[in-house]
């Protein structure tokens, strides 16, 4: 479909087919980025390289296997720290809500800050490796994440909701929640290029 944009310029739609690939890649790179996420305290690289590799599909410059590893293999060099320091976020937020259970003064309070702490940390986390180049500062680009998921609101809830569904797609069906987590990518990589054209 041939529709006329804003500045008079024609500008093709992508068709169903078009659209049908692009889904298929999502499916494929969350297979990717579940492997990669085996190391443990890999994750944040293999994000950063599941949305390299959907930016090039999408903008329809290459998007092999071989770049995914070499963005893979970039990004984890100084990755790994930030996937050992989500860990480490994630064991404070276990004890919170151990101590929550545990009936504490407080500790439902507690907990309930360190469950949307864990939250906050994931929506910066994918937001940053959104943004990931090879070269990128993680902190930097994790200083800024944090920025915008708190003046983006509309945009972190929209990661908040694609962790969701590969959080209950792991519940019903586990095997399907490995491809899914590519939808959870595309959706960090859309919410991050509508923050960048506003």
């Amino acid at each position: 479909m041939v529709t006329e944009g804003t500045r008079g310029k024609v500008r093709r739609e992508p068709g169903f087919g078009e659209r049908f690939a692009l889904f298929a890649e999502c499916l494929l790179t969350g297979v990717w980025v579940a492997v990669c996420c085996l190391g443990i305290v890999t994750a944040p690289a293999a994000f950063a390289a599941g949305a390299r590799h959907l930016r090039r599909r999408t903008t329809h410059q290459g998007g092999s296997v071989r770049e995914f590893a070499a963005d893979f293999r970039s990004a984890v060099r100084t990755g790994w720290v930030v996937g050992l320091a989500g860990w480490a976020v994630a064991a404070a937020v276990w004890v919170d809500v151990v101590a929550a259970r545990a009936g504490l003064p407080g500790g439902r309070f507690a907990g309930a800050v360190g469950l949307l702490a864990l939250i906050g940390s994931a929506v910066a986390l994918l937001r940053a490796a959104a943004r990931w180049t090879p070269g990128a500062s993680w902190r930097g680009l994790l200083a800024d994440a944090g920025r915008r998921t708190v003046l983006d609101p509309a945009g972190s809830f929209l990661i908040v909701c694609g962790l969701a569904v590969v959080a209950l797609t792991a519940v019903f069906l586990a095997p399907l929640a490995v491809p899914v987590t590519g939808a959870v990518v595309a959706a960090a990589l859309a919410v991050e290029e509508r923050h960048r054209a506003r």
